[in-house]
């Protein structure tokens, strides 16, 4: 049976673009099926889903969007009716992958809907923002932005070459399928730094040998959300959860911020996790001339010439441990805490640059501070990079598992 591609787009202002490229991914024994929700004009040509659907699962109305004078309202209501249409056709086996065009206000529509399903259904997004900087568009899934170099208004000799790429990689995508890899492993994931890849490559070398896949996740913000989606949507049996650096992005404005709700995926799952206040000692940003100005007179370290980390400090690590509370106290399945006394990075060890007992020590504070006094916290005299640590993360996880699994 063919695969299908879903095309989302706005077919009043660009039915002759979307034609083009549904012609190119038929041509590929594709077939396709188009979701229309334009509301200006008539559509370029005919759509499977027509634009009244969309509307109506958003709560819109067509005659009071149609007139043009409640932009808003009409971007509200196409999202979430297309996300709602995009669900269901996934549902009913009608979507093996969706593709869409547009500018900024057809992106944020399309990967609305896009972001609405699960990580593995193939999603390309050609865009008028697809060179920058998208993550608030991707969110934590897999969507392959392409830039259109020029608008998506018309075809001409730039956007033919360009959507046809685009049709081609969305008719390979659903047409090639991973190999199979045998018996599949439980997943366990895993956030990691430069500054804790010892600690998380030897807790993953024991997880692999006792018989889980661990997925390793860069703690960038991306990275973050990420994983907290695949948790969400239940792909993951446990986190090991040791760097979770991108909360102290969030609190000093950092380039990596994964947003507040980073770390709370996997507690409100209820599946095990062991939490560390991995990296905290460091907030992220680009090269030196872009550190804020109320950061210039602090403690800062040149990673490289596109990162310069600022050291977090007391009120801050304040701050980080109330957060790291927070999430675990949302857990309605086994957490730990492990408490690195001898510092939470590389450069957070003794005589490092980073070395700072009082302000690691804040956060350790206000976090058993705030946290339910059931919950298990370890405090071992080790950095987080030492083989100890690492050691006692897996383990502990190890026999979270064993435990979780028992009780099923």
């Amino acid at each position: 049976m063919a695969k299908t591609v879903v095309l989302v787009g706005a077919l009043d202002t660009k039915g002759e673009e979307y034609a083009y490229v549904k012609q190119l991914i038929e041509a590929q024994g594709v077939a396709t099926l188009t979701v229309d929700y334009g509301i200006l004009g008539p559509p370029g040509y005919a759509p499977e889903v027509e634009r009244e659907q969309v509307l109506a699962a958003g709560g819109g109305d067509l005659a009071y969007l149609a007139g043009g004078g409640h932009k808003d309202a009409a971007m509200a209501a196409a999202a979430a009716g297309l996300s709602v249409v995009v669900r269901e056709l996934y549902a009913a086996g009608k979507l093996d992958g969706i593709l869409a065009m547009g500018g900024t206000g057809g992106t944020s529509v399309a990967t609305a809907a896009m972001r609405g399903l699960p990580v593995g259904v193939p999603k390309l997004m050609v865009s008028t923002v697809g060179g920058g900087d998208v993550s608030a568009f991707a969110g934590g899934k897999d969507i392959v932005f392409v830039p259109s170099i020029v608008d998506v208004a018309g075809l001409n000799r730039i956007s033919r070459v360009l959507f046809a790429h685009a049709a081609g990689a969305i008719a390979g995508m659903v047409q090639v399928e991973a190999p199979a890899a045998g018996t599949d492993k439980p997943l366990v994931s895993a956030s990691m730094f430069g500054n804790t890849t010892p600690a998380v490559d030897r807790a993953r070398h024991r997880l692999e040998a006792a018989g889980y896949e661990v997925l390793v996740f860069h703690a960038t913000g991306a990275g973050g959300r990420t994983m907290d989606s695949l948790i969400a949507d239940g792909y993951i049996a446990a986190n090991l959860d040791l760097t979770t650096t991108e909360l102290a992005d969030y609190v000093c404005g950092g380039v990596f911020s994964a947003g507040a709700a980073r770390g709370q995926a996997a507690p409100r799952a209820g599946i095990p996790t062991v939490l560390a206040p991995g990296c905290v000692d460091m907030a992220n940003f680009g090269s030196p001339e872009t550190v804020p100005e109320q950061y210039r007179s602090r403690n800062l370290y040149a990673w490289n010439p596109n990162v310069t980390l600022l050291r977090t400090n007391v009120e801050e690590n304040g701050r980080i441990g109330e957060m790291l509370a927070q999430a675990a106290n949302l857990a309605s399945g086994p957490v730990a805490i492990l408490l690195p006394r001898r510092g939470v990075s590389m450069l957070d060890s003794p005589g490092g640059r980073f070395w700072d007992p009082e302000a690691d020590a804040a956060c350790y504070t206000a976090l058993k501070r705030r946290l339910r006094p059931e919950i298990a916290v370890y405090e071992l005299e080790h950095n987080i990079n030492d083989p100890e640590f690492a050691d006692a993360a897996a383990e502990t996880l190890l026999q979270m598992l064993a435990a979780d699994g028992a009780a099923r």
